[in-house]
């Protein structure tokens, strides 16, 4: 996931982006000594002084970020010259510099690196940052200077990247309110205060719940089918939670879905796996029901008076869906096939409890355990026998190695550079002729105070100044197995293509070029760089250059090879049915009246079974803990399927010549990476591709494709 921080923020796409010039070309007159944000960091590159930064020095720095901007703001304004997009748009690309500096570190460790210290802050920080976004929105003498050049734009001769730097800049001020009257701007002012707080304390609520939910085993038979290194996952985490002796499970990914695939004792599954979507669901003072119904009704309030009949009709006007009849009648072609194919996987695996006279009807909780039978049965094929093969050092050597194969690019260890944590490692990345072409945090293992999931963003973006590229410094934050006294950090199938997965989002920042520093990416596009990276990840080309034996050194055995790629299909079902459960309740949410009029947990009961969802499967996310949509995608979590109609067209392109393919990845480098945001994302589609992609390789990638025929015959 590409993480996209504050929503109100993204919504207008003209101020404050993840990106900065070096310190010394912006400190300001008479800046304190003691905060690292007022001069030069001092370290390799200009990156973060994460060796002087402390949180105190944040609100400072944001507030002297806000005068600096409101004064570049001014000038804009006041210019005695006619508007120009030189004197006004490219003068608006260029503001805000010192306050995206320190953005850039403040909201990646807000995610990455949180505590009560720094949700302080950002309670201080967020309404400082909603208001002066709205000042600058709702500036009508800015936005005049900018309406003017825009409705002249037919007869400027500006370029495809001007024009649409122009194009975005003019909408997100009409998006973000421009257009509306001043007592309708004032109430404007209230819903992105509301809204942006709400959002915040949801976050913190889910992470706080996540941290809360676990279950302790003190009985050494209660561990049961679980294979040793999944027991001493739960054995390093009771020690890290001081309770020597016993074994501690989590929701966290790598804690919870392990235990799942193999304890033998359901008792315990269905404990773990209800302290897992119970979260924010408990009535106590972390639960998360009222705070979203409260952020979708801001949203339904601040989008009809913006002139959109609903928040959903708002979200995707600027992207490339458009509309909520188009987002649900594609998932609505996936839907049928994809249900299908769980219901029968469903009845397999009834039939192995069936055989082993278990007397119960399958649930949510038991879907993972009789899945991994089955897969067992039909591939014979063990997650806990594949592990080994995957050690995450090794797994980062290989998404390197291809990386070189596909771009030339090479990556370097720094241990010269600060760090904010020590579980980080940072990379220096060149080009195949030694050109420095940016830096690499990776941040790999879960821990109390990172929030759940992975993203990639960065604390600094490309841009240019003075015709000379300014590097960016991009980030993947993970929560992978951690290793273990007894063994190093051995991933499973899911957490390896999740690696490749931020690889490829950190490509994606580590290439842009565009001339300007706002990239304007929407949001169903900007899935493509990190999917397509996915798709190497199995073939057996790529496995023989990384799955290695972490003890032997041996190469994934080609058997073993074999098995992985017969059984590609498995489990796709469960996993496409989960994943479009939870995008149609997104959708449900958004294109609402109010949700202060529904009570949640029935809402989402109805809206599942609408769809008729199986009870033996719950949404990959309930509304409770669907961070998703209440940060930076609302009415947007189908867009991971809709750019896997580009990734999976895109990846085509490479299979009609070879996997590493020069030419190919040159011209996605070049028309995808490197320029994503900066056009249409269609126009550079097809420019990559010489044509509009085609649906087919994904349903045939997740074997829907046949089905699909049939019902749309």
């Amino acid at each position: 996931m590409s993480r996209l921080t504050l929503n109100f923020l993204l919504m207008t796409a003209v101020l404050v982006t993840v990106m900065y010039l070096p310190a010394a070309a912006q400190s300001p007159a008479g800046a304190t000594q003691d905060n690292p944000f007022f001069g030069p960091f001092n370290t390799p590159y200009d990156t973060p002084a994460f060796n002087r930064i402390q949180i105190g020095h944040y609100l400072p720095a944001v507030q002297e970020g806000v005068k600096q901007q409101q004064a570049e703001i001014d000038a804009i304004v006041n210019n005695a010259q006619p508007a120009t997009f030189q004197n006004t748009v490219e003068a608006l690309d260029r503001s805000g510099q010192f306050l995206s500096r320190v953005n850039g570190v403040f909201f990646e460790l807000l995610a990455a690196l949180t505590g009560p210290d720094m949700e302080a802050a950002a309670k201080q920080i967020t309404p400082l940052l909603s208001a002066h976004n709205d000042n600058i929105i709702l500036n009508e003498k800015l936005f005049a200077r900018v309406k003017a050049i825009y409705d002249q734009r037919a007869t400027l001769k500006l370029t495809g990247e001007q024009l649409y730097l122009l194009e975005t800049t003019y909408r997100g001020f009409v998006r973000g309110g421009a257009l509306l009257d001043e007592k309708q701007k004032t109430r404007l002012r209230d819903i992105n205060q509301n809204d942006a707080l709400s959002e915040l304390k949801y976050g913190d609520n889910v992470l706080k719940e996540t941290n809360d939910s676990y279950i302790v085993i003190d009985n050494k038979a209660d561990l049961a089918g679980l294979p040793e290194g999944v027991i001493a996952i739960g054995e390093e985490t009771a020690k890290s939670m001081n309770m020597p002796g016993k074994w501690v499970y989590t929701t966290q990914r790598p804690s919870w879905t392990p235990f799942l695939q193999y304890s033998s004792n359901r008792k315990l599954r269905e404990a773990l796996y209800t302290a897992y979507f119970m979260r924010g669901d408990r009535d106590n003072d972390l639960d998360t029901k009222a705070l979203l119904q409260k952020i979708i009704s801001l949203r339904d309030e601040r989008c009809k008076m913006l002139g959109y009949p609903t928040p959903a009709h708002f979200y995707l006007d600027d992207r490339m869906a458009k509309t909520p009849d188009t987002v649900n009648t594609f998932l609505m072609r996936l839907w049928k096939p994809a249900l299908d194919r769980a219901k029968n996987e469903r009845a397999e695996m009834q039939a192995i409890i069936g055989r082993e006279n278990g007397g119960f009807k399958l649930a949510s909780w038991d879907w993972l355990y009789y899945a991994e039978k089955l897969r067992k049965e039909k591939y014979d094929l063990d997650d806990s026998v594949l592990r080994p093969y995957f050690q995450l050092e090794n797994v980062r050597k290989g998404i390197f190695t291809l990386a070189g194969k596909l771009y030339g690019v090479t990556f370097t260890e720094r241990k010269d550079i600060p760090i904010f944590h020590p579980d980080v490692t940072v990379y220096e990345v060149k080009e195949a002729d030694g050109r420095l072409l940016g830096i690499l945090y990776m941040d790999c293992y879960p821990r109390d105070s990172k929030r759940g999931g992975a993203w990639s963003g960065g604390f600094r973006s490309a841009s240019y100044q003075d015709g000379k590229r300014v590097i960016p410094f991009a980030t993947m934050i993970c929560n992978l197995t951690k290793p273990t006294a007894d063994a190093p950090s051995l991933l499973s199938i899911d957490e390896v293509s999740t690696l490749f997965h931020e690889f490829g989002h950190a490509l994606n920042s580590l290439f842009a070029n565009g001339a300007y520093r706002g990239y304007n990416v929407p949001q169903d596009a900007v899935e493509l760089p990190s999917q397509i990276m996915e798709n190497w990840t199995l073939e057996p080309e790529m496995l023989k250059l990384y799955a290695t034996h972490y003890k032997t050194g041996e190469v994934i055995p080609a058997a073993l090879v074999e098995k992985l790629k017969n059984s590609s299909l498995f489990n796709q079902g469960f996993e496409t049915v989960e994943y479009l459960a939870a995008c149609f309740l997104d959708m449900d949410w958004h294109t609402l009246d109010s949700a202060l009029d529904h009570n949640v947990t029935l809402f989402e009961e109805k809206a599942m079974n609408d769809i008729n969802l199986i009870p033996e499967i719950l949404p990959r996310y309930r509304s409770t803990y669907f961070t998703h949509i209440m940060g930076g995608y609302p009415a947007g979590y189908y867009s991971y399927i809709w750019a896997g109609v580009l990734d999976a067209d895109a990846f085509e392109a490479f299979k009609e010549t070879s996997l590493f393919d020069h030419k190919t990845a040159d011209s996605f480098r070049k028309n995808i990476l490197e320029k994503l945001g900066t056009e249409d994302a269609m126009t550079l589609y097809k420019r990559f591709r010489g044509r509009e992609p085609k649906v087919e390789p994904l349903l045939k990638k997740r074997g829907l494709l046949s089905d699909t025929a049939k019902t749309s015959s």
